[in-house]
């Protein structure tokens, strides 16, 4: 009885939260970032929606930069810009004091804010007292929708793609993106799912799964990828790892939720501990192709991995391709970078595909 309500629930929700009406062009702000793995709403705007970034805004600490025009709010008004969007996804996802007197010039400016933190704009009353004053929206876009249900762990038709991952922002969205994107070139109808932030930002909905109460995090991924056709795709954007000693909860979560048929292992070979933790270090690719299709494999034991993603991104190209023909042979799986692409990156494809 009880799962017949929630199959019932479910079935009246949305799959994807409600569409995004994010004003564009944007500003991107970078705050006071060190580390690019820090700045990846930034990068993944500029990578995956360019036609809608107009410039950057960086305090005097930062080191990041997108390669963007460096702009002052009011220059970036000028150039028609519409909103800054805090391009910074920090550990606990914290909008920094040294950040408002920034936050508040592009209010100043005519910008609206938009923000994926977990800190949300709205609850800072500087910030909303100005924009009431001045007329000015302040979108927060790390917000699940309402009224998740708890997972059943039933089987949906339709087929779905998770990417995971060795650590957190390494590669899983640009992975998945390139993936979709791949599989549509092909014919083959496919949906990107966004999970995090900067993924909702750049297909216009998703669930942000972070900002979901545990217990319904692999509800939220149910409703992310629901029933579909048997030959329809969701390639669905992973978060953290298994192996991560912060976000190993969300990635569980996402893998028994989504009842992946394929998972496609991400890793960053420069990087040797996990980002922000040192101590740490980096599972082998190995390792979390196991440990994902054992755990993978309780809610659906037919999931197998398609390949595995390598960000080569510190490499040279002869560099980049001796590791992928040599990570190639090692694991017995299609390796490619999908920013790269070429044949390697259509051999994974094949793979997934099955």
């Amino acid at each position: 009885m009880l799962y017949d309500r929630l199959d019932h629930r479910r079935k009246q929700l949305s799959s994807r939260a409600p569409g995004l009406d994010l004003p564009s062009p944007y500003l991107l702000f970078l705050g006071d970032a060190v580390d690019a793995g820090y700045a990846k709403t930034a990068f993944g705007l500029r990578d995956w929606a360019p036609e809608k970034c107009i410039g950057e805004l960086a305090l005097p600490a930062a080191t990041v930069t997108t390669g963007l025009p460096r702009l002052s709010p009011a220059e970036a008004a000028a150039a028609g810009a519409r909103s800054m969007v805090i391009g910074i996804a920090n550990s606990g996802g914290v909008i920094a004091p040294q950040w408002m007197p920034a936050l508040l010039d592009a209010l100043d400016a005519g910008l609206d804010l938009v923000s994926g933190m977990h800190n949300r704009l709205n609850d800072d009353a500087r910030l909303g007292e100005k924009a009431e004053r001045l007329g000015r929206r302040l979108i927060d876009v790390r917000t699940p929708p309402a009224e998740i249900p708890v997972a059943t762990g039933e089987k949906r038709s339709g087929k779905r793609l998770l990417t995971v991952g060795t650590d957190c922002a390494l590669g899983k969205k640009y992975s998945a993106l390139a993936i979709a994107r791949g599989f549509v070139g092909r014919g083959v109808r496919s949906d990107f799912r966004a999970t995090g932030q900067t993924g909702i930002m750049i297909a216009g909905g998703g669930i942000p799964m972070d900002a979901v109460v545990a217990d319904f995090a692999a509800g939220a991924a149910e409703m992310l990828s629901p029933a579909a056709d048997p030959g329809h795709w969701d390639v669905i954007e992973g978060q953290g790892s298994l192996f991560h000693p912060a976000y190993a909860g969300v990635s569980l979560a996402l893998l028994h939720g989504s009842q992946p048929d394929v998972i496609v292992v991400c890793h960053d070979a420069s990087r040797p501990t996990m980002l922000g933790h040192p101590d740490f270090p980096l599972p082998h690719v190995a390792e979390v192709i196991e440990l994902n299709l054992r755990l993978g494999s309780r809610t659906n034991p037919a999931i197998r991995c398609g390949g595995v993603t390598f960000n080569t991104a510190a490499l040279e190209p002869d560099e980049a391709e001796a590791m992928l023909a040599r990570e190639a042979e090692r694991l017995g799986l299609p390796v490619a970078d999908p920013i790269r692409g070429g044949s390697r990156f259509e051999r994974l494809l094949d793979s997934c595909l099955g």
